[in-house]
């Protein structure tokens, strides 16, 4: 039986200003209020898993157990298959250079790999977001969610964030960064995957 949120905060173990705000708007008409991490001076953990759960359940489990409040927490990535589901966990850490994170600089070393790998296009990919809510008495629920398509080169787009302008997904011919950003939320993998955590917690 899937254990659901009741009153109280739910604590969104996150650093990332934009997505607290996505996040917040979401679960509003559900009358659940949010706090972001940085708001409760919480550290951002090591994230040292290998798999998308890993590393979401280590963020949730770190906030639930430091403030005492249910937190959810989310780890997302991009799997292309001919790079065997590469970037994945490491999806920003391909961005990682000596002035910051640079997404173009990650969508170039990509496109770079993928013609090294001899690999015909379409060059299938999915984005893919697992949410973690976890309790401070250490329970937790788990909801995958993802979005197949591909890649494409070059760049398309300057909307989104991430690798969005090398990403179609499947039954549209427009980028993730050429798309909408309201059309882009109700069908991408992070919406997949708080649909089922709206019903199963929440709804």
């Amino acid at each position: 039986m899937t254990r659901r949120l009741s009153g109280g905060p739910l604590l969104v173990a996150t650093h990332n200003k934009g997505k607290l705000e996505e996040i917040a708007d979401l679960l509003r008409p559900y009358g659940i209020a949010t706090v972001g991490a940085a708001d409760r001076g919480l550290p951002e953990p090591e994230e040292t898993g290998t798999r998308f759960v890993e590393n979401a359940r280590i963020k949730a489990h770190a906030a639930a157990q430091a403030t005492g409040l249910p937190a959810l927490s989310d780890d997302s990535g991009i799997e292309i298959e001919a790079l065997d589901g590469a970037p994945g966990v490491y999806t920003a850490d391909w961005a990682e250079t000596e002035t910051g994170r640079d997404f173009v600089h990650a969508m170039t070393m990509t496109h770079e790999k993928l013609r090294a790998s001899g690999a015909p296009e379409p060059w299938t990919a999915r984005f893919c977001c697992t949410l973690v809510v976890a309790w401070p008495d250490g329970h937790d629920e788990v909801f995958p969610g993802q979005m197949p398509g591909r890649v494409v080169w070059p760049m398309r787009g300057d909307q989104g964030h991430g690798y969005d302008p090398i990403f179609v997904p499947d039954g549209y011919d427009v980028t993730f960064g050429e798309m909408d950003r309201w059309e882009k939320n109700r069908i991408s993998h992070r919406a997949d995957a708080f649909a089922k955590f709206i019903a199963g917690c929440v709804a």
